[in-house]
């Protein structure tokens, strides 16, 4: 017999948002096979352009991290800390750590909506830091940060995805979990346009987002005006740039400390779990 309707609504939605994103995934990679072919002919042509590319992208390589006012000085998203992390206790919501046990292992991801390997991170480990956190063992840090704008064919896909992020999490704070779960699940190939607003408003309202909400992404609304989290992303983005020694995503600190590769490949089931629990002995 079915358990599906038995499963708590929360995780039901995870769920429901998981796979809406795959099929929406899929519409992506179909788009994208199909702006390949059209690419490979365009590029012929643009060939003798490519010093003057070249030139451009060398000037501005060092301008990854975008300059940002500080965090104090913009509006956040409700229960983000001053540190730029929107935290996730053992309620599922974001913004409180409510349930959480006293001595719970703090576990901080640093990550950007179009980086591969946080997406990577992402399908490795979300069920299981899911669950430490639901049990109250962990509590989750998610510091969305933009530095992939470069890679997004224009769109700063990177921004928008993280602006979503924080407007989901102030306003739908019930439903960040499962956003950004299907985020990434969603998530773009890097030298895409990446996703639309309406397509990102789609995300949101499969994870259960507020109807308000899913409105302001679908008509951009949400990346103007003074109640725009855009300004959040950018003082996030530079914030973490000054407190990690070399901001690359995704960056994993465990109760402050950066977690070691060598020691711990989180690219393994089972790594980031042993990190933890060496944390809390």
């Amino acid at each position: 017999m079915s358990t599906t309707h038995n499963r708590p609504p929360a995780a039901r939605r995870r769920e429901e948002a998981r796979a809406a994103a795959a099929r929406l995934r899929e519409e992506q990679e179909r788009a994208a096979r199909r702006a390949r072919t059209i690419a490979i002919s365009v590029l012929v042509a643009c060939l003798v352009l490519f010093g003057a590319v070249v030139a451009v992208i060398l000037t501005s390589a060092d301008d990854d991290v975008p300059t940002g006012a500080p965090l104090g000085e913009v509006t956040a998203p409700a229960g983000s800390t001053e540190a730029g992390a929107i935290p996730v206790g053992a309620s599922g919501v974001a913004g409180t750590t409510e349930g959480s046990d006293p001595d719970a292992v703090v576990v901080s991801v640093y990550a950007d909506y179009l980086c591969p390997f946080c997406g990577l991170f992402e399908e490795t480990n979300a069920d299981a830091l899911d669950a430490m956190r639901a049990s109250g063992e962990v509590v989750v840090e998610y510091h969305p940060v933009s530095i992939l704008d470069r890679l997004s064919a224009g769109s700063e896909y990177s921004t928008r995805a993280a602006t979503a992020a924080a407007l989901v999490a102030d306003r739908s704070p019930e439903a960040f979990v499962a956003f950004n779960h299907a985020m990434y699940a969603a998530q773009p190939a890097e030298n895409s346009a990446g996703l639309t607003d309406a397509q990102i408003a789609d995300v949101a309202a499969e994870a259960g987002a507020d109807e308000a909400v899913v409105a302001a992404i679908a008509d951009g609304s949400y990346l103007t005006g003074d109640d725009s989290f855009r300004p959040w992303v950018a003082a996030v983005t530079e914030r973490a740039g000054q407190d990690l020694d070399q901001l690359a995503t995704p960056a994993i600190l465990i109760d402050g400390e950066q977690l070691d590769p060598q020691r711990y490949d989180w690219r393994q089931p089972g790594q980031l779990e042993a990190a933890i629990a060496d944390a809390r002995d």
